[in-house]
């Protein structure tokens, strides 16, 4: 086997700052493509929820050749909810392109994945895209990104990094932008002046460590991870050194290498290459393979603990199983079990119930991409609010805090500065942008449950709100949940225009005529802060019908369609998000009046006693 020059590579960036579009551009321009293929934009978010949203939920691989080196690149996601991502793959690589926006500069997640690059030893290379907007600010910017590599403590030779300008957009990067070139060349240059290729080790024993899991209908369960020492071939058994400090014999069925955007079998796998395997079906994260009859296992890879849980119960409206195929307790624990096998980020416990499962995770955005899935698979399941993850330290309660960097036109300032102060915020920083000023807060999760909506309202859809976990401290005292109250429907039926019409001057209404509801649905928000019960299905009596035509015309206005994260967000500790391949209602737990009055009293009974 011919030794082969091997350079591993990973994006990092905070959310669109134009990760996959880099990666799109290497691939183009190292003609991983036929010249008759159409080519989709941001062609490794391959997933339908990615394609959908914008964004790179999971990280994944491919590989390019420039000159003799093949150069392996991983794409990484952006939002700090799936940083487990990030955590694990950025030990497989030699070096990370660090993608800074010319306007934006560092936001909070880019602070995030640049610390986890630092903490490894990486020497990263300082991209500066999207200079072609007409408010880029290089300059000022670079200044950011080195106050940032010392407050993150740099080594000085991690602070000696090459700047690129570039616009990853038209596959361009330049040593200085005023240069003419119009490919992506001095990008492959530096990675190979800044970033030797591995070592050739394929004397050594050998040793991978397993970074990622995926699932293959047919082969069963893969491990992802970096041979760092020795080779790898199929069909041969070796000792797999887990968590627990046991070693199991494994048998390898196949080893894949990535070439261009596929992936391929292989006799054998040398030294510095990223690899997949098949056929060990109890591999997990961290697991070292070493030869069999010997166990050298690196260091564990830890993965921060979630901060957010929720619990996920088997649908038990009137409506439940009229759309879902998959509906059951036992449904529902597979799929659980399923999805633990690749999101190791993600936390599934039993409850007191044998229906309520308490899912925990790193985000809303986790959670919610979790539950999208689900109902796309055809799973129906009930969610409710989510609550934070408390910490014991030194005895005292600690809560999960996010740093939020807020971005709004200066005249909705004031209003967000309002809004986070009375969800326990601290401001930290205060900076004027010409029209717009940038607001930095650390604000409990807890507090954030539910506010982005109330932002995007708060800011007529022009500000824009990025966060991330900075770390836990002492709990904060009461925060207030949901103002308004809820229009609930009294009656099960179909919502008829006739009473629509009287009910949407009694608030916000999430349903529009002839929507089917059932008693204890929640059809709209309140205009006041109680709960209305309403009844939608009344229609106007036939005698009560005018012949002179001078009825007023019943319009309507247009209900507002709750999101899955939007319901999510909007529900209290009382209510519930009935989750549906077709539908997304929100309930209260308890359906009928009596049934809430009942449980208000023992409720109050328990907080008497206590």
């Amino acid at each position: 086997m011919n030794y082969e020059k091997i350079i591993n590579i990973a994006v990092i960036a905070h959310v669109d700052a134009g990760k996959s579009t880099l990666v799109d551009a290497f691939l183009k321009q190292s003609h991983v493509f036929k010249d008759n293929e159409k080519v989709v934009d941001c062609v490794m978010d391959s997933n339908d929820l990615e394609r959908e949203r914008g964004i790179t939920i999971y990280s994944k691989n491919c590989s390019v050749q420039y000159k003799d080196y093949k150069i392996n690149i991983v794409d990484t996601p952006g939002h700090a909810d799936f940083s487990s991502e990030v955590e694990r793959i950025i030990r497989t690589v030699d070096t990370v392109i660090l993608l800074v926006d010319s306007s934006e500069g560092p936001m909070p997640q880019t602070r995030f994945v640049l610390q986890k690059s630092l903490e490894i030893g990486l020497r990263p290379i300082l991209l500066i895209n999207k200079m072609d907007k007409p408010d880029a600010r290089a300059d000022q910017v670079i200044d950011e990104v080195y106050d940032l590599f010392l407050d993150l403590n740099a080594t000085d030779d991690q602070l000696d990094f090459p700047i690129l300008y570039g616009v990853a957009r038209k596959g361009i990067v330049r040593y200085n932008f005023d240069d003419e070139n119009e490919d992506i060349v001095p990008l492959f240059e530096t990675i190979l002046h800044h970033s030797q290729a591995y070592p050739d080790l394929r004397e050594e024993p050998l040793q991978m460590q397993i970074c990622a899991l995926a699932y293959d209908d047919y082969i069963g369960r893969l491990g992802i991870g970096r041979i760092y020492s020795g080779t790898m071939k199929p069909a041969v058994t070796y000792t797999v050194c887990n968590a627990d400090g046991k070693n199991t014999p494994g048998k390898t069925n196949q080893v894949f290498v990535y070439k261009g955007l596929s992936r391929i079998a292989t006799d054998e796998a040398q030294c510095g290459e990223i690899v997949m395997i098949s056929g060990i079906p109890d591999i997990s994260i961290g697991d070292t393979i070493c030869p069999q009859g010997t166990a050298e296992p690196m260091p564990m890879i830890s993965i921060e603990e979630p901060t957010l849980s929720m619990n996920f119960m088997v649908n038990d409206s009137p409506f439940a199983g009229q759309t879902g195929k998959f509906v059951t307790s036992r449904n529902i624990r597979e799929r659980l079990e399923k999805e633990l096998e690749v999101n190791v980020g993600l936390k599934v416990e039993e409850t007191d119930s044998t229906d309520t499962f308490k899912v925990s995770g790193r985000g809303e955005l986790h959670l919610t991409i979790l539950l999208e899935q689900m109902r796309r698979e055809g799973y129906e399941v009930a969610v409710s609010r989510p609550e934070v993850i408390l910490k014991k330290i030194d005895g005292v309660t600690n809560e999960p805090v996010e740093e939020v960097v807020c971005s709004v036109p200066n005249e909705y300032s004031g209003t967000v500065i309002g809004a986070l102060n009375i969800r326990k915020g601290m401001l930290q920083d205060m900076e004027d942008e010409g029209s717009y000023t940038r607001i930095t807060y650390l604000v409990p999760t807890r507090g954030l449950i539910g506010y982005r909506t109330d932002f995007i309202n708060s800011t007529h859809g022009e500000g824009t709100m990025v966060q991330r976990l900075y770390g836990y401290e002492p709990w904060k005292g009461d925060i207030p949940q949901r103002e308004n109250g809820a229009l609930i429907s009294t009656e099960t039926g179909g919502a008829m225009t006739y009473a629509l019409w009287n009910i949407q001057e009694r608030g916000q209404l999430f349903i529009g005529a002839q929507t089917p509801v059932y008693e204890g649905m929640i059809i709209g928000v309140s205009a006041k802060n109680m709960d209305m019960g309403v009844n939608p299905i009344k229609n106007k009596k036939m005698t009560a019908v005018r012949s002179t035509g001078n009825d007023e015309a019943m319009k309507l206005v247009p209900p507002k369609i709750m999101t899955l994260e939007e319901a999510i967000e909007f529900i209290n500790d009382d209510e519930l998000v009935e989750v549906t391949p077709t539908d997304i209602r929100i309930r209260k737990k308890y359906l009928t009046a009596l049934d809430r009055r009942r449980h208000a009293r023992e409720l109050g009974k328990i907080e008497e006693e206590a």
